[in-house]
């Protein structure tokens, strides 16, 4: 089995409703996103899955919330955007556009600090 991970950043503010505290509040991050894909071969070149599109893959989805208020982007402004509900959405938007028989997303994590974060995986 072969996994390959890439890490990206991106910047957007949120605000936890229902947070009994300081979060309820509008606030910013500057969140990183860490993607695991794993397969169990490698193609002819000797890749299991290429860097470059996974990360293009996974900034293309970022986009949506990247320079934004998460809380106003679907399906967060009907779902809390927390670090988990975050990295759910990603698996799924990248799961729906990558996995294929031999490659599959594994796991995502999102930080929103370096000390804090969250992840998914199934």
């Amino acid at each position: 089995m072969y996994q390959v991970t890439i890490k990206t950043i991106f910047s957007a503010a949120h605000q936890l409703r229902g947070y009994d505290g300081q979060y309820e509040n509008l606030h910013g991050h500057n969140w990183t996103a860490v993607v695991i894909a794993e397969s169990e071969e490698l193609d002819a070149m000797g890749v299991g899955i290429d860097f470059v599109n996974l990360k293009k893959q996974t900034e293309g989805v970022l986009s949506a919330l990247d320079y934004h208020n998460i809380n106003e982007v679907a399906p967060f402004d009907q779902q809390n955007p927390s670090a988990e509900n975050i990295a759910r959405w990603l698996f799924e938007k990248l799961s729906a556009l990558l996995n294929t028989k031999s490659v599959k997303i594994k796991r995502v994590e999102i930080s929103e600090t370096p000390e804090c974060g969250a992840a998914y995986f199934e």
